[in-house]
């Protein structure tokens, strides 16, 4: 007899279940219920239909409920709320939203992929119109619609998260006012702070007003009950005339709690490599499950499209009598603002010390192709390795051109568990028009890999803000040209280009706690080697230079 699967939820995982359970298993009969109107849509690609950059709507849908139906022999049941499990009886209880009925249905493979819910901004009394999330395609639908109507000037995005911030540059580009407000200190908090600090910039400088560390306390409707400005807790008043919401998400995991299924310390459903949670029969994928950091070895919960995908083509083929398994994940993201890219894979430098590694940092600075092929534009790279065995843990970009090629290279490295002086062989691709006969990711390794051997000592320009802040009697030596020197240096900082370093190296003190900077390190690295080799104990180079300390520290 043939077996009988039943998703509930659509979108990544759900969908990517049903049709790899197909392809398993063509005599299985396979239902998917799904709350919403669409069942498969790119729900990444909202903010790039609400610039007006997707300019057909119908592009977001991927596969409809008919397509399902002709090419995969798929039942899809949009508008249909599952609202309860029972997993001794292998039914399901379903409402039927359109028709207001209630029905069980039996099942002998069940798979949940929920997904996550925007959470909601709490504030005293109605929240006026004109304050929407941003999640799904009726969201957007309705955000157009208001924009069309009402015609606001001045729009406020609420979290500076990836939603946040790509709904930033989509209301720029569509000639709005935006201010974006995010209570904590910093922008996209899944990189380290300073990677996030020419992210700020750059949108200051785009027109955005960028407040950090402040939250709303409520919302100012007009007569017409739509909202004309925001309140935030430190007593400022934006006007505004559009707010979106996007402080987050929560996992949709009532539904498997309530039938007893095991959720972890992430409040993620618990599953094996095979999507199998802790209740017979019963698999789970994408946003609302607990997997496993690659890095650490520890359970996390990670909700992007990449793993939803992923973990649903392993928890169909599965459930369908196959044998796929899903390793983990490394966190790998990236997004763009507006003319910059920002992107990440394994741990940041805060992420690594909270799971007790001791990191290595390095900074380097590199052009997207040779530099002599014109139109080149440098790229920032934070490598964080493991100081004790020399193991690549993460890598964080920001960039104007070629960040998605080298993040790449690096969550592959990651993958393969290679160590920082593994980079430094890579045989990459080159040519002039795209990259360099030495790669960001491969300078990037070299530099990594010096202060692994111990071949040159850094300080990181936190480590060196922090150190002057408290007082520290540092002989600083700036390497740099007169006038570069003259156009901006740090405080207190002596300068003797790299050139005369050799015939003026007496001016400063080999006793002395010493700093060497340049513009972005190399020349510094250069004079580190000379002023070691003639007796300098206590010498560190500044880790990506004066590139480094001016882009990544605050103001």
């Amino acid at each position: 007899m043939s077996q009988k699967i039943l998703v509930v939820g659509g979108v990544a995982a759900g969908a990517s279940a049903a049709a790899k359970a197909r392809r398993t298993d063509e005599k299985a009969s396979i239902v998917i219920f799904e709350k919403g109107p669409y069942v498969s849509y790119a729900n990444c690609g909202i903010p790039y239909y609400l610039s007006g950059e997707i300019a057909d709507r119908e592009d977001l849908f991927l596969v409809t409920p008919e397509r399902f139906a002709t090419r995969f022999n798929i039942d899809v049941r949009t508008n249909h709320e599952v609202v309860g499990i029972d997993a001794e009886a292998h039914t399901i209880t379903v409402l039927d939203l359109a028709a207001n009925r209630r029905y069980q249905e039996s099942y002998d493979r069940l798979i949940l992929a929920t997904g996550n819910e925007p959470v909601r901004l709490r504030v005293p009394g109605s929240i006026p119109g004109g304050a929407f999330s941003m999640w799904t395609v009726p969201d957007v639908d309705t955000i157009q619609e208001y924009l069309t109507a009402h015609r606001p000037t001045a729009a406020v995005v609420v979290g500076a998260g990836f939603i946040g911030l790509e709904t930033t540059e989509a209301l720029l580009t569509r000639g709005l006012k935006v201010t974006l407000i995010e209570l904590r200190p910093q922008v996209l908090p899944q990189m380290d702070p300073g990677m996030t600090e020419p992210l700020v910039t750059h949108l200051r400088r785009k027109g955005v007003d960028v407040i950090l560390g402040d939250g709303v306390a409520n919302y100012e409707g007009d007569d017409h009950g739509r909202v004309q400005a925001v309140l935030l807790k430190s007593g400022r008043r934006i006007e505004c005339g559009l707010v979106i919401n996007a402080i987050g998400a929560r996992q949709r995991a009532d539904l498997a709690q309530a039938a007893g299924l095991k959720i972890g310390e992430t409040g993620g459903i618990v599953v094996d490599d095979r999507m199998r949670t802790s209740v017979r029969d019963i698999y789970a994928a994408g946003d609302i499950v607990e997997t496993v950091n690659l890095v650490t070895g520890q359970p996390t919960r990670l909700p992007l499209a990449g793993p939803a995908n992923k973990q649903g083509r392993v928890a169909g083929a599965n459930a369908a009598g196959g044998n796929l398994s899903f390793p983990g994940v490394l966190g790998t993201m990236i997004i763009r603002i507006c003319d910059l890219t920002a992107a990440k894979t394994g741990l940041t430098e805060s992420e690594a010390r909270a799971a007790g590694f001791d990191p290595l940092i390095s900074y380097t600075h590199s052009p997207d192709h040779a530099g002599y092929y014109p139109g080149a534009e440098t790229m920032m790279i934070k490598i964080t390795a493991d100081r004790n065995d020399g193991r690549l843990l993460g890598a964080q970009i920001i960039g104007p051109k070629g960040v998605d090629k080298r993040i790449d290279v690096f969550a592959t490295a990651l993958m393969a568990q290679m160590g920082i002086d593994d980079l430094e062989s890579l045989d990459l691709a080159y040519a002039p028009p795209f990259g360099s006969a030495k790669d960001p990711v491969i300078i990037a390794g070299m530099v990594a890999a010096n202060i692994f051997r111990k071949e040159m000592a850094v300080i990181t320009p936190d480590e060196l803000a922090e150190q002057l802040q408290n007082g520290a009697k540092l002989q600083i030596v700036d390497v740099r040209t007169p006038q570069e020197y003259s156009a901006g240096h740090i405080a207190d900082a002596v300068n003797i280009p790299v050139d005369e370093l050799r015939a003026r190296c007496q001016e400063v003190d080999c006793e002395r706690d010493t700093v060497v900077y340049c513009g972005v390190a190399y020349r510094a690295y250069l004079a580190y080697q000379i002023l070691s080799q003639k007796g300098f104990k206590k010498l560190r180079n500044l880790s990506g230079g004066w590139r480094s300390w001016t882009m990544t520290l605050p103001g």
